[in-house]
């Protein structure tokens, strides 16, 4: 059934199979998993119990429209957004493409939303106690964009388990300059301001985490890191879709406007993920972020230095019985490397994966 179904989705546009995929989940047209994991899979960061893991990347659920579907297939969490204060449209399309050979996608989407009074108002009726994420970022059209992250968090406080700063995707022009040492201290200033002022109103402190580019400059990561821990961040997500073109991508694919994810991203977000674990030293937990189509993979970020990792385009590829590999393949790996938990791997091939270039050589 899987393959039949993936081969009719491959045949569509490849933003009205993503749209189908969310109606046949609102459906409620889908296998539910397992309602308990292996023990060893179990994680607690943030101050979370994670049943185990595994999420799926924010830009599945921009709306909020199929967070608990998403937990009753047996990820254990998911990640709502990018969502953004207002209605967005995006770019022009065509804006996602498919490269198959390489299992990858370039999208060029532009934070395509409904806003935060849709997300929130579907978030309103959770009747769950499944972990989420809201994933916020800012308006193209925002002047102040630090601004729009202040607001985001305010909105979703009384309902977000966790936020994700999104400061890196690379198709809202300016956003990525929010990286920079100079930029990052103004956002995360007022971010720490404006979470501090919810924790009273609330009486709650929500984790907030923050998602890098993959093309940040290596030199920068120790100024980068040092903003982060000033600022109280509670976790890093490395990484988000890459502006660079491996050597090993298909020709014809190396001048597409967008950002590249998928299996190509792979090494380039592995090896930035080992040397962000290496400057924090253990202070601050890292979610790892691209290029996971297997078992295997998925095991390299969680040495690499991953406590958390999340899947998409290799669920495009793989489809959900990439979710059930991953978790046989880590429990397994667990056993034989002499743990009892899954946690106890993380970060023990760091220096190998630091030490490797950025991207592959070209085969």
């Amino acid at each position: 059934m899987f393959k039949i179904a993936r081969s009719l989705l491959s045949m569509i546009n490849a933003e009205r199979a993503h749209e189908l995929s969310l109606r046949v989940l609102e459906a409620g047209l889908y296998k539910r998993g397992s309602r308990s994991d292996h023990p060893c899979l179990r994680i607690n960061i943030m101050g979370l119990d994670f049943p185990n893991p595994i999420g799926i990347a924010a830009g599945f659920d921009k709306d909020a429209r199929v967070f608990k579907a998403v937990q009753d297939i047996g990820f254990g969490y998911s990640e709502v957004g990018t969502v953004t204060p207002r209605l967005q449209l995006g770019n022009h399309r065509p804006r996602v493409i498919r490269l198959n050979q390489d299992k990858a996608i370039i999208n060029r989407l532009g934070f395509n939303n409904c806003g935060h009074d849709v997300a929130y108002e579907r978030l309103l009726q959770r009747d769950y106690q499944g972990i989420i994420g809201i994933n916020i970022g800012a308006n193209k059209d925002t002047v102040d964009k630090t601004y729009d992250y202040e607001i985001g968090i305010k909105k979703f406080y009384n309902l977000a388990n966790y936020f994700m700063i999104n400061v890196s995707s690379p198709n809202t022009p300016g956003l990525r300059d929010l990286q920079s040492p100079k930029q990052l201290k103004k956002l995360l200033m007022r971010i720490d301001d404006v979470r501090n002022s919810c924790t009273y109103k609330y009486g709650k402190r929500i984790p907030i985490a923050i998602k890098l580019s993959p093309d940040i400059a290596c030199e920068d990561i120790p100024m980068i890191i040092e903003q982060i821990i000033a600022y109280n961040i509670d976790a890093i997500a490395v990484s988000n879709t890459t502006l660079s073109r491996p050597s090993n991508l298909k020709p014809r694919f190396v001048k597409e406007s967008g950002g590249l994810s998928g299996q190509p991203l792979f090494q380039r977000s592995t090896v930035l993920l080992a040397r962000v674990y290496k400057a924090v030293r253990g202070t601050i937990p890292l979610i790892g972020i691209g290029g996971i189509t297997s078992g295997e993979s998925a095991q390299a970020k969680i040495e690499a230095g991953a406590s958390l990792i999340q899947l998409y385009t290799g669920l495009i590829y793989q489809g959900l019985p990439l979710l059930n590999d991953i978790k046989s393949h880590l429990t397994e790996s667990t056993k034989r490397n002499g743990a009892n938990r899954l946690e106890e791997c993380i970060g023990i091939k760091s220096e190998e994966w630091a030490a490797k270039p950025l991207d592959e050589c070209k085969r």
